[in-house]
């Protein structure tokens, strides 16, 4: 290597997930799986780390007698499985054996015990009386695989984006959503049929299932998007009242609006609410430290809410107010909510009295006083 080459570049250090993954590799021998391609895919395009795989799965001794299938034909549910690449607990066969298949694929994989329910330390156990300690054979249908966005670690609420938002803001507790939203369950039945009029419900206060909530989320606005929810986050809602019994339920949703709702202390009493967007995108382009800020604003009494105390439109000869941020010129609640808003944008603020006036002194009095 002469003096003006470069450096090699460090070797990139791997996480203990794919250590973890190359040691479980090593357990493979020549034999040990056998992969045989019964129906070819579409595309060119394979599973990686972070997809979701959606697919049935019929295994059978290798006399041909079915163990376990998800096919109804063959004494299952007829609920495909799903398993994240890379996050979800699987047989080594599966784990190597996925990620080789187009969508649409059916191949038949040929295990011995040790890559599949016998292997030393595997993750998940096969069923009572499951012939474990057998060679087998695992007929797998790829019926679909996507990037997915895991929600929650469990994996019990998973994503799949289907048209990308607008922005990067996205609602939270206590937020409004208004969102239009159908839902089937895991072997497809409707239970949830479109409706005209979007659904209209408020994050954190229980009118839709929690795993639902979560999923939304994760969404911009105008965003339209797949939500995978199992029954731990499946609780009952007004949205949907009759969950019982169910294990997976598929919503689809398009949120088609939110209104930004914000408990600034966190215990309910300085509450703002925005009820007309500004231009930019939040909160990059809201105010900085040490800005100038020029506002038009109308002070009323929450208890008597026509009770105009002070309207810059009126009182202030129609300018709005001027005051530089983090000086201490109005009261905090007050400069708290402005520096979280975008230019152009309208909002109602709710404030108590001691981030209000009850520590600012007021230069003007309410009218009629």
């Amino acid at each position: 290597m002469s003096h003006d080459d470069p450096p090699p570049a460090p070797a990139k250090k791997k996480s203990p997930a794919e250590e973890a993954a190359e040691k479980r590799r090593e357990k493979l021998t020549p034999g040990s799986l056998m992969k045989a391609v019964i129906r070819s895919g579409r595309g060119d395009a394979t599973p990686a780390d972070g997809d979701q795989v959606i697919l049935h799965c019929t295994i059978r001794t290798m006399e041909g007698i079915v163990v376990n299938s998800t096919r109804r034909e063959h004494g299952g549910k007829g609920i495909p499985l799903r398993f994240v690449l890379g996050k979800s607990k699987m047989i080594l066969g599966f784990a190597e054996g996925f990620p080789t298949m187009l969508k649409g694929e059916i191949a038949m994989f040929k295990m011995e015990p040790k890559i599949h329910y016998a292997e030393d330390d595997c993750p998940v156990t096969p069923p009572d009386g499951f012939p474990k300690d057998d060679e087998l054979q695992f007929e797998v249908e790829m019926l679909d695989f996507f990037k997915a966005k895991v929600v929650t670690e469990d994996l019990g609420v998973v994503k799949k984006i289907v048209d990308e938002g607008k922005g990067w803001e996205t609602p939270r507790e206590p937020y409004e959503v208004t969102a239009r939203i159908t839902a089937r369950t895991a072997d497809g039945k409707e239970i949830l049929p479109s409706k005209e009029v979007p659904y209209f419900f408020t994050l954190g206060k229980s009118e839709a299932p929690k795993g639902l909530e979560m999923g939304i989320g994760t969404m911009a606005r105008k965003e339209k998007a797949t939500i995978y929810v199992t029954s731990t986050y499946l609780t009952e809602s007004s949205v949907m009242p009759q969950l019982e019994g169910l294990e997976e339920v598929h919503f689809e949703v398009e949120l088609v609006q939110f209104t930004q709702v914000r408990d600034m202390l966190g215990d309910g009493r300085l509450i703002k609410r925005r009820v007309v967007d500004g231009s930019g995108e939040f909160p990059m382009d809201c105010p900085l430290h040490d800005s100038l800020l020029r506002v038009h604003y109308k002070g009323m009494l929450l208890d008597e809410p026509k009770s105009v105390f002070y309207d810059t439109q009126i009182d202030n000869d129609g300018e709005p107010l001027e005051f530089c941020s983090g000086e201490g010129l109005v009261p905090e609640g007050f400069e708290m909510c402005v520096r979280l808003m975008l230019p152009g944008e309208k909002s109602i603020v709710t404030c108590p009295p001691d981030f209000a006036y009850d520590k600012f002194p007021r230069s003007y009095q309410p009218l009629h006083s």
